[in-house]
């Protein structure tokens, strides 16, 4: 399957560039906070970065490639991240908790299947493009 993991390709080309990832861990598309919102150059850097799964840190550059993981394989990880990092809290039912991973693998997929195997992408809020793009 097509994922996007972490990677130190191409990572410092830009001046807000930043890796607090492992390499090769990963990646999810996380939530961008107000501040980002308003200006996804600042800061923060959520709104130009992407999550780990395993170290629970951000990078600006992901790398597709193809690695032997299945749905549920990365949907486990998903889950495992997402709710040690708080985003799948007790009080939330068994129902949503599965809808949020669901959403989070489905556009982790749907990023990884929009580039070629060996592509570094960047983010910029909602977008997701190769670099230098």
């Amino acid at each position: 399957m097509k994922v996007l993991v972490a990677t130190e390709r191409t990572q410092g080309d830009r001046d807000d560039d930043y890796t607090f990832c492992v390499p090769g861990e990963l990646l999810w598309i996380t939530e961008v906070c107000c501040l980002d919102r308003r200006d996804p150059s600042g800061r923060c850097g959520c709104g130009r970065g992407f999550g780990g799964l395993t170290s629970h840190r951000a990078t600006t550059t992901g790398e597709v490639v193809e690695l032997d993981v299945t749905e549920d394989e990365l949907r486990l990880a998903i889950r495992t991240s997402l709710t040690d990092q708080g985003w799948l809290p007790d009080e939330f039912s068994d129902a949503l908790r599965d809808e949020i991973v669901e959403a989070v693998a489905a556009e982790a997929r749907a990023v990884a299947e929009s580039f070629p195997v060996g592509a570094v992408v960047r983010r910029r809020l909602d977008e997701v493009h190769t670099h230098p793009g």
